[in-house]
């Protein structure tokens, strides 16, 4: 393990290091003191991918260090789940001794969850065919004596799930459970207490809202769902989509009536907003923009941050709920954003520990 960045020992004097390098990249906006939340020290990520090297019998998981690019065996992963932690030598034991399973296999991805289920993938540089499966529902079988698992082989062009693609997560935000639906292959945050973390503040930060929520990135509605009891609606939009289909099940498992979810992108919507386009799927869902009173909104960019023409149509808004995965795309959108907006509250979110990544969350309203 001495290859992967890993120092429970060291974990608050690293944190401590990011929050500083934060404060003070953030200071001249003048926000008020940051709300901080770490991450457990072990067992915090939901996911992981391992590559795998075949040497002779032998079979067994590898991973790559960053600086060197060497290739290091892995036997045991404590930043993942437990739940991974124990499936990995199961797993790779019963892999050895199948011929057909273990055949041109080259990577093992496991997605796990709070609620004790997990998917793991096969990938593979061969095509899969009824033979593998037969072989794989004999694997699955097995493992489901002692885990709630799904399996599902990939190769190029391929893929063949023996029953689902797809888990459901149980998180709690503020004492309330809530369920999310996670599909394989799909973005899911990979800390899932810090993603709690993260729903809590943003349900705390928009307690006192009025009005309608629009939500641009909105994923699985991993947000959505968890501050629609703040607002009278929620209007979402997200592109990809098995995140719709996701969201979707997440409204009506969850029993929640005042969210609709759009299979638009943010400059789609931006345009449709400003009137520049129409869209069919805005009739089919039977959504009229001009009937929703948002005066908040939240966005949860990728890396990129926001381009111009949201970053626009954001600050028309009063309230805007921002979620950076990048620190210093945020920094360049407060830029502008501070012009009409100030920073209420704003918290740093440890999701991923021991790297010099953090995640932040901002709360601006206007001026």
């Amino acid at each position: 393990m001495s290859a992967i960045a890993y120092y429970p020992e060291q974990y608050q004097e690293l944190l401590a290091e990011k929050v500083a390098k934060r404060r003070e990249q953030f200071a001249e906006f003048s926000p008020p003191e940051p709300s901080v939340f770490a991450s457990p020290t072990k067992h915090y990520r939901m996911r992981a991918e391992f590559r795998v090297w075949h040497e002779g019998d032998d079979l067994y998981y590898i991973m790559f260090a960053q600086k060197t690019k060497q290739k290091f065996r892995v036997d045991t992963f404590p930043p993942a789940s437990e739940i991974i932690n124990q499936l990995m030598p199961l797993l790779v034991e019963k892999l050895k001794s199948n011929t057909l399973l273990r055949h041109k296999l080259f990577q093992v991805d496991f997605l796990s969850t709070l609620s004790g289920e997990a998917i793991v993938s096969l990938l593979y540089h061969k095509p899969i065919d009824e033979s593998w499966r037969l072989a794989a529902e004999q694997l699955k079988a097995e493992l489901s004596q002692q885990f709630s698992i799904q399996l599902i082989g990939r190769s190029r062009k391929q893929k063949m799930c023996l029953s689902d693609d797809r888990v459901d997560e149980v998180l709690t935000v503020n004492g309330k459970e809530i369920v999310y639906q996670q599909i394989e292959n799909s973005f899911t945050q990979p800390n899932a207490v810090v993603n709690q973390h993260m729903l809590d503040w943003a349900q705390n930060a928009t307690s006192a809202s009025q009005g309608d929520l629009l939500e641009l990135y909105c994923g699985n509605g991993n947000f959505s769902l968890a501050l629609a009891k703040n607002f009278n609606r929620v209007l979402a939009t997200e592109i990809a989509k098995p995140s719709v289909q996701a969201a979707q099940y997440n409204i009506k498992v969850n029993q929640i009536d005042n969210v609709k979810i759009l299979r638009l992108s943010a400059e789609e919507f931006t345009q449709a907003m400003l009137g520049e386009r129409e869209f069919r799927r805005l009739q089919e869902a039977d959504v009229d923009l001009s009937s929703y009173q948002c005066d908040t909104i939240l966005v949860d960019p990728p890396r990129a941050g926001l381009d111009d023409a949201t970053l626009g149509m954001v600050q028309a808004y009063d309230n805007i709920v921002y979620i950076s995965c990048n620190p210093n795309t945020l920094y360049n959108n407060l830029g502008e954003l501070s012009k009409t907006h100030q920073i209420s509250h704003w918290a740093l979110f440890d999701q991923f520990p021991y790297t010099d990544h953090i995640e932040v969350g901002v709360y601006l309203q206007r001026r």
